[in-house]
């Protein structure tokens, strides 16, 4: 397990390393154009899911953007801070926080999806359209509770003896 990428140095068997080193790259390519609004693209992308979800529970939040809930409360603090983003009681259930845009937070949303929509499009350019597609698709299936559980249940089929905690 030895195998090398052009570059000397860089180790290119671990799928982990490699998605990893993918997701910095093209994290600072989209930060950058988004750069003017202020956001980073990980706000960006919260902002976008809350504004798909509404009004939605912190929990169910978390689990869409496959974070844990302190993670989730970090990432939102300077979006509360900002005015962005607020977090209101459940009709229903006073205990459950939901999260939704503010007016602000439209504003901004509105104004950074219009850089972002530039990025994006410039992925699609540089890597093709149809290859962005599967390439979204694939990282859609392995950010899944279904592949979490099978990679879980590969554990036995690989015979090195570590377990891990299913994902709940």
């Amino acid at each position: 397990m030895n195998e090398k990428a052009d570059a000397p140095g860089v180790w290119t068997y671990c799928s982990n390393s490699a998605l990893k080193r993918a997701s910095r790259q093209l994290g600072q390519l989209y930060e950058d154009i988004l750069a003017p609004c202020g956001l980073r693209i990980t706000q960006h992308t919260l902002l976008a899911q809350i504004k798909i979800g509404g009004e939605t529970p912190l929990k169910m939040l978390a689990e869409a953007m496959v974070m844990d809930l302190s993670a989730l409360g970090h990432t939102l603090k300077p979006l509360i801070r900002d005015g962005l983003v607020e977090l209101v009681p459940d009709v229903r259930d006073r205990r459950v926080k939901r999260v939704r845009l503010t007016q602000a937070g439209d504003k901004e949303w509105t104004e950074a999806s219009a850089r972002w929509q530039d990025a994006q499009a410039r992925f699609d350019k540089a890597f093709g359209t149809e290859a962005s597609a599967a390439l979204r698709r694939t990282m859609d299936m392995i950010s899944s509770p279904d592949f979490a559980r099978a990679f879980a249940k590969a554990a036995g089929a690989t015979g090195n003896g570590v377990a891990i905690d299913e994902p709940s």
